[in-house]
């Protein structure tokens, strides 16, 4: 992952390298119709071919799926026995007792009509799975199962993994994706038992008032349509699984929901060959098994210009069989669409579709009256046996192909091995993020940080009464920001829930707006009247962002945004995977794959780099989340051991924090377990994550030399020894100084501190000797003050903590009030100085008598804030699109400056010799610190890795409990042990 300041080029993948091990290939960042057709992949090590040209990617059959013979198995059929082959009716696959009327019902037709397979619609995995395999027991012939999966196998079954519909998948660039995206569903649908998949839509969408396909197409382009389409049809077709392309010959441009009514299309066969068959046209010449029709009337290319395509033989016939050369199934789109049943009686649909080329009549409103009404046709002459014979053929070749006869039921046990898996989720993850396509961004408002913009109002708009949509947003914007609110625009709004969103409006900074609606082919708003006069009427001067889930040409309801984003579905996933990019926490790089009328043109996109670090799944940053428990037991051991109470550990890697877990308690009594969120005394940590940059950053400003003499801020340097040592000294702990003195047990007040290090003499000539010194730093943190006219926390403060939004990150945080004190577990029982258990005040007396804020001590953090700053470190001091501190300094700082030790300017580097708490395994350039309550972090930069380690060991005294090093070495081992290599 990387980080920049401004970055337009097509987006790098951190996710299929690990997962798949894939590489995909970016051609460029426009939609192109010649990309190549071959791509490499890396599979455990070795180079493969896919090879796109390959017809469907086709297996060689086996043995035993040869040994059923059509012919004869046709032959033994009777004439409805046949007929019903070429029915598919609608099950829902949730659990159903075996005397429930409706099963009884799907059981009995099954049984008695000899039906060739199932429609699933809405089920659940286990559901379905079980149902199946009953149904499969009722049937002298294996059924055929079959579903709608357009966006993945969760378009219909709970709980498996949802894939970003066709449009967003475009707008990646990466046709890649389309092949993976293809794979991932094919899989999910095959241990399911479904074997033939209605996706993908191959519509060109290119009306905008088009009320049915909007996102469920590709793209505007037919070039796109084909490219993209095939790449999902070739992943869908490796596995074996039948891919079917619709709506032919075309539903993109239309403006009638076939579903309500039948839409006419006055397009000639020139333009139809140009635009809407040629997507079509590819993916035949590539291997497509299936196509589905589409319930649409073609006057100008049909003999029967009152016919719907699907019962067409003009549009069937001649165009798909005749002058395409289409071999396989021909599927019909819902016969109980009002597109057909408002017109055709069921046996009617049924016959004319036969005629005109069909072979699987799906979900038609009455299957038994027409299984009799096609039989008495067929004896009547009006359609021959011959014609039923071929369709049924054709069902029956496939079912065979798939090894049906031999084995049809679903095997359970591997249902929660290969649906959702860890792979399938992180490449849908991935998909999601890298599709997202932002139009506008005024004003740099994205991304978000809690600095400009302190508190978000998220307003939800829907055309239902979903009083709940776009929680999954805003749940995950609260990891990146502290203040954000929610109110949804439903349909029926009530008039108090109208008020309180008004006042809502009022707190607001910002005002992201969520369009969760259906295209309205009204053409002239996707927002209601009143819903649209509301928005209308928000403050002119809070600045807005409007995402759209789902319905891209709502931008142009509120062109006055100041952001437009397309984000491309509404579900929790496409939402969770939105909120990272508000934040800068994922990269943008989608590109508009259709037009836009009166606002964006194709192609269009504004291409925004990750900047900020990302909260997500060990394996997208590289990490095995499996070994990763090897942390997890080594914490509980040395919580067993009493090595301390609890503590949380976080790691950082490629710009995502992708381990993060808090053990055991606040103290030994087990009462307040810990929390990821909680803060601890961060102790010496203080030295780099205080003192230690700022003076980076006031030597950056050139306010500050690090050969500049200490006696040049303080008069009591001026002479002797002392005159001789500089900042460079302090900061390398070879000044001369004494490690420490007590003080305190005289000296309580901060004056009378800073005065005694003063005055402290030296041990050693200054540059000869390492001591490390806590006095050198408390001299550092009063130069701050001289320098800048600020103390150390009001600086650090004001020029990173607030910017960098580490808002857990502070001095003295009973200041703040409850709400961080409550998260802030005891570092000791003072039994010698404060007589009390001290939480939320700095464990180091001197830092606590000098009013909580010392150079060396008395900064408390969290495990979050801590990455962020590392990451700042990683990025070579910039973060969140702004330069913090140049990458020159970060070098020189952080890189060995001393021949006495390995110590950079302030930093602790891996040990050369004997043990180090970075572990065995860092790499030599790894710097960082630790604290004597118990806290840690280490940064290996070759790894782009940071290992935090926050714990009160010193609980309930500081010389309770063992040694932490090992406990810290051991864990650093073993994250780095995680990393997949």
């Amino acid at each position: 992952m990387y980080f920049t300041k401004s970055d337009t080029r097509c987006p790098a993948n951190g996710i299929l390298w690990l997962v798949m091990a894939v590489s995909l290939v970016f051609q460029s960042c426009t939609f192109r119709a010649d990309a190549p057709t071959v791509t490499t992949h890396q599979v455990a090590g070795q180079q493969t071919l896919f090879d796109f040209n390959d017809p469907g990617n086709k297996m060689p059959e086996t043995a035993a799926e040869k040994e059923v013979d059509i012919n004869n198995l046709l032959d033994e059929m009777t004439l409805r026995e046949k007929i019903g082959q070429l029915f598919f009716i609608r099950a829902r696959g949730y659990f159903k007792n075996v005397e429930d009327e409706s099963y009884r019902a799907l059981a009995s037709k099954v049984k008695n009509y000899n039906l060739g397979g199932i429609v699933f619609f809405k089920g659940s995995i286990y559901g379905q799975a079980v149902l199946t395999n009953r149904l499969q027991e009722l049937s002298d012939i294996p059924l055929w199962m079959t579903q709608d999966m357009e966006f993945g196998a969760a378009m219909r079954v709970e709980q498996t993994t949802r894939l970003t519909p066709a449009m967003g998948i475009a707008a990646t660039q990466n046709p890649d994706y389309a092949y993976l995206a293809g794979k991932i569903t094919a899989q999910e649908a095959k241990v399911l038992g479904v074997r033939q998949i209605f996706a993908p839509v191959l519509d060109v969408n290119n009306n905008p008032r088009n009320p049915v396909i909007n996102v469920r197409s590709f793209s505007g382009n037919p070039d796109t349509v084909a490219l993209y389409g095939q790449r999902f049809i070739d992943g869908v077709q490796s596995q074996r699984v039948v891919a079917t392309a619709k709506h032919f010959p075309g539903h993109g441009d239309t403006d009638t929901d076939s579903h309500r009514a039948l839409p006419v299309i006055n397009h000639d066969y020139d333009r139809l060959k140009k635009v809407e068959l040629a997507p079509f046209e590819q993916a035949i010449n590539h291997g497509l098994q299936s196509v589905m029709s589409a319930h649409i009337a073609f006057p100008k290319i049909s003999s029967n210009p009152q016919y719907p395509g699907t019962l067409d033989p003009s549009i069937l016939n001649r165009i798909l069989v005749d002058s395409l050369n289409f071999k396989g199934l021909v599927v019909t789109d819902g016969l109980e669409m009002r597109g057909i049943s408002a017109h055709y009686s069921p046996g009617e649909a049924v016959t004319l579709a036969l005629k005109a080329g069909a072979d699987m009549m799906l979900l038609s409103l009455d299957e038994i009256t027409a299984i009799q009404e096609v039989e008495r046709a067929v004896e009547r002459g009006e359609i021959s046996e011959a014609r039923i014979d071929r369709s049924v053929r054709k069902i029956l070749e496939k079912k065979r192909q798939a090894g049906l006869f031999r084995d049809r039921k679903v095997d359970l046990e591997q249902l929660n091995v290969k649906i959702k898996s860890l792979e399938n989720e992180l490449i849908a993850d991935e998909i999601a993020r890298n599709s997202l396509t932002l139009l506008k961004n005024e004003g740099g408002i994205l991304p978000i940080t809690a600095d400009k913009y302190p508190r978000v109002l998220v307003i939800s708009v829907t055309d239902t009464d979903a009083e709940e949509k776009g929680t999954a947003l805003v749940k995950e914007m609260r990891k990146y920001h502290p203040s954000v609110r929610h109110g949804v625009i439903y349909r029926d709004i009530s008039s108090e829930d109208r008020s309180e969103l008004t006042e809502n409006v009022r707190w607001a900074d910002l005002i992201v707006i969520g369009a969760h609606m259906y295209i309205n082919s009204s053409g002239s708003s996707q927002f209601n009247l009143s819903q649209r006069r509301w928005l209308e009427q928000l403050p002119a001067q809070t600045p807005k962002a409007l995402i759209t889930f789902g319905n891209p040409y709502a931008v142009k309801d509120l062109p006055a945004a100041n952001v437009q984003l397309l984000a491309w579905d509404g579900s929790d996933h496409q939402l969770e995977n939105t909120a990272p990019a508000l934040f800068g926490a994922s990269g943008i790089s989608g590109r508009l794959p259709i037009n836009i009328p009166g606002a964006y043109d194709m192609n269009e996109g504004i291409s925004l780099p990750q900047s900020t670090i990302r909260y997500d799944l060990a394996e997208a940053a590289g990490l095995s989340g499996e070994k990763l428990y090897q942390v997890d037991q080594l914490m509980h051991e040395a919580i067993f051991d009493s090595t301390f109470p609890g503590g949380i550990v976080t790691v950082l890697k490629d710009g995502i924090v992708a381990y993060q877990k808090a053990f055991g308690y606040e103290t030994y009594e087990k009462v307040n377990p810990v929390y990821n969120g909680d803060i601890y005394d961060l102790a010496s940590l203080t030295k780099i994550i205080g003192t230690t940059t700022a003076m980076m950053k006031l030597v950056d400003e050139g306010r500050i030399a690090l050969d500049d003499k200490v006696g040049d801020y303080f008069p009591e340097f001026e002479e002797g020894l002392k005159s001789q040592v500089t900042i460079q000294n302090l900061l390398l702990h070879n000044s001369g100084l004494p490690p420490f003195r007590i003080y305190v047990d005289e000296l309580q007040t901060r004056h009378e501190l800073v005065e005694a290090v003063k005055n402290e003499p030296l041990i050693n000539d200054p540059g000869t000797t390492y001591k490390y010194s806590d006095l050198g730093f408390i001299l550092m943190g009063e130069i701050v003050h001289e320098v800048t006219g600020k103390r150390l926390d009001e600086y650090m403060h004001e020029t990173f903590y607030r910017p960098l939004g580490m808002r857990s990150t502070r001095f003295n945080p009973r200041k703040a009030g409850k709400w961080i004190v409550n998260r802030i577990p005891p570092t000791e029982r003072d039994t010698i100085y404060r007589h009390k258990t001290v939480r939320a005040q700095a464990h180091d007396e001197r830092a606590y008598y000098m009013d909580g804020v010392a150079g060396h001590a008395g900064l408390f953090s969290s495990g979050s804030d801590i990455a962020t700053y590392a990451q700042m470190l990683i990025n070579k001091g910039s973060y969140g699109g702004n330069q913090y501190i140049s990458p020159s300094t970060v070098e020189q700082f952080t890189r060995r400056q001393s021949e006495l030790n390995n110590r950079g300017y302030g930093f602790d580097r891996k040990s050369e010799e004997g043990l180090s708490t970075a572990g065995t395994l860092a790499s030599d350039q790894s710097f960082g610190h630790t604290g004597f309550t118990g806290t840690s972090f280490w940064v290996d930069p070759q790894r782009d890795l940071a290992i935090i380690i926050l714990t009160n060991r010193t609980y309930p005294y500081r010389s309770y409990g063992r040694d932490i090093s090992k406990v810290r070495a051991d864990v650093a081992d073993a994250v780095i042990s995680s990393i997949i290599e």
